[in-house]
Formats: structure tokens, C-alpha cells, sequence
């Protein structure tokens, strides 16, 4: 029986969605002023959703911000973790706003940018529980009603994910650009809050159907290229390149950190984290509320530097 194993490490995302698990983003500078003029007359900011079917809603951001929390993250988590994604989900929302201040919608309501869940199909999914978990959502958010992130006076692109590896991932190695705020830190301790290795098999002529290559019954993997964090960034299949977000993407894994286990017929590929690995870890979130760090510390951690602000 022959057996070849082969480890390199990945990417990182989110308890019930993967924010952008595959988007490009485009990182654009724009002036803080924007979001300041978008204000109506009750100091409120509305946003505008894609919807199924291209319909757009437009809504209140804090109410907007109810429907993400609850799709992004569990109810159950603790309570300045759940501020923390208030504030990062905040953040990214202004962030949307004003870079798509031409277009016709800031958000979708999937993973291309935040999940969003109507207050229907919230009662629809927790029955019973609505009441105490709207309840619950609606503190985190109200307790940290208007705050938001800066850099340098610029509201900073607030990424997150599920699950580390064990470090978040630079931004340069994901999106493109270099930002101060976007750099490796350790998160090891999400493997305290929540399995981070999954494994998923495959047959050979999958595997090589998944990556689009002709089939060969060997299998050799070379020139592999891994980030400060230990994601994969570049390899090479039977002398086919791919990056390493490529790679995850169209096999389906949970990340770019993995192991690959060829063993005849079969191929298995464990994987470490969940997302993008980009920002703050919300697993990490959790597990850093449990050691009695409150949101604002939480959030400087997870995003270098940067300043909380008030609309």
C-alpha cells in the first residue's frame, strides 16, 4: 500500500456563515465625510440589501445589524463577543456604504458580504427561543449603539472568520493590500471553544475531476509556498499550478491549512480552521470573552491599532 503524506497550512471563517469565503473584495480609500452625509434626520443611516430575486431593501443599520449578528454568529456566545461582532459587523457595514455609494445596493445578504436574516425567517428559525434570543442580539447591539472602527482617521475593512488555525492571516496574502490593521496575531485558543480539524475524502478521479486536470493514477505535489500564518498560498498538482485559495475553493474545503493523505484509491485532506483566516476570529472572539477581556479589548487585538469611534 502506498502512502504519501503531504502537510501545508490554510485559511479561516465563521460559526454559522463564512464571511466571503471566495470574494475578491475591491479595497478602496474612502472619505470618512460620506458616511457622515448619509446621515438622515434622526442621526440614523440606512442601508440597502440585495435580496433574492434583485430586490433591494432599504433599512435602518442598526436594524440591519440585528439581522447579521444572528446569522453570523450563535446567540449563545458570550456577551462581549457578541459585542465585538456588533461592532466588526458595524464597521464592515459602513465600510460597504462607502464604497458603493455609485451602485445600486452596499450589502448582499449572503456570504459574498454578511448574512442577513429577515425578523421572519428569524422566528421561523427559533420558534420558542425568538423572544429571549432577539432579546439578547438587541443588547449586544444597543450597548454599542454608533461605534465603529478607524485607522488613520478611515473606517478600516473589519474581516472576520469562524475559526483560526491558530494566527489570522495577513490581509496582503488574501484580498490583495497591504494593511497595518490586517496582521498575523496568535489564536490558538479557538481550539478551546470548538473542533477546528475536519476532514473530507476523496476518490482520485474526484479529486482530479474538482481540479479541472487531466487524471494520472500518481499523484505529485510540489512547489508549495505557505504564508507567515502557515496558509497555503501556491502548489502544484502533476506540474499544475494553483494558488492555494484556488485549490480550497474548488475542492471545498473548510480551509487552506491542511494535510494531504494519498493512500491508494482515496485521498483525504484534513483541514485546520474555517474562513478566510483575515481579521477577527469569532470562535477566538469567544474564547477570549470567556478569559474576561471585554469587547473593545477584543477588537484591538484582533484588528492592530486601530480606534473606536461614534456616528
Amino acid at each position: 500500500m502506498k502512502k504519501v503524506i503531504i502537510s501545508f497550512f490554510i485559511v479561516i471563517s465563521i460559526p454559522i456563515f463564512i464571511i466571503s469565503f471566495f470574494y475578491s473584495y475591491k479595497l478602496n480609500i474612502v472619505s470618512i465625510g460620506y458616511i457622515e452625509n448619509k446621515k438622515e434626520k434622526n442621526n440614523k443611516i440606512n442601508i440597502r440589501i440585495l435580496r433574492d430575486e434583485n430586490k433591494i431593501d432599504t433599512i435602518d443599520l442598526e436594524e440591519y445589524l440585528v439581522g447579521v449578528l444572528a446569522a453570523e454568529v450563535p446567540v449563545s456566545f458570550e456577551e462581549e463577543a457578541l459585542k465585538a461582532q456588533a461592532v466588526a459587523s458595524r464597521t464592515y457595514a459602513l465600510k460597504q456604504i462607502q464604497n458603493n455609494s455609485d451602485k445600486e445596493y452596499d450589502v448582499t445578504d449572503n456570504v459574498l458580504t454578511q448574512v442577513y436574516y429577515s425578523d421572519d425567517m428569524l422566528k421561523e428559525r427559533w420558534q420558542d427561543s425568538y423572544d429571549s434570543n432577539i432579546e439578547r442580539i438587541k443588547e449586544a447591539i444597543n450597548s454599542t449603539n454608533g461605534e465603529y472602527l478607524t485607522y488613520d482617521g478611515d473606517i478600516i475593512y473589519a474581516f472576520f472568520f469562524s475559526t483560526s488555525n491558530g494566527m489570522t492571516e495577513d490581509n496582503k496574502n488574501v484580498f490583495g493590500k497591504e494593511l497595518d490593521y490586517l496582521k498575523p496575531v496568535d489564536s490558538s485558543f479557538d481550539e478551546t471553544e470548538t473542533n477546528i480539524v475536519n476532514t473530507i475524502l476523496f476518490e482520485k478521479e474526484e479529486f482530479f475531476n474538482k481540479l479541472n486536470i487531466e487524471y494520472n493514477n500518481e499523484i505529485i505535489i510540489s512547489d508549495i509556498d505557505k504564508s507567515e500564518s502557515g496558509r497555503t498560498l501556491f502548489l502544484s498538482i502533476n506540474g499544475n499550478s494553483f494558488k492555494g485559495r484556488e485549490f480550497q475553493k474548488l475542492l471545498g474545503l473548510r480551509s487552506n491549512d491542511f494535510d494531504i493523505e494519498i493512500n491508494d484509491n482515496n485521498i483525504n485532506i484534513t483541514t485546520r480552521g474555517y474562513g478566510h483566516g483575515v481579521g477577527m476570529s469569532q470562535y477566538g472572539a469567544n474564547a477570549l470573552a470567556k478569559q474576561n477581556k471585554n469587547y473593545i479589548d477584543i477588537l484591538k487585538y484582533y484588528y492592530t491599532g486601530v480606534e473606536l469611534k461614534k456616528l
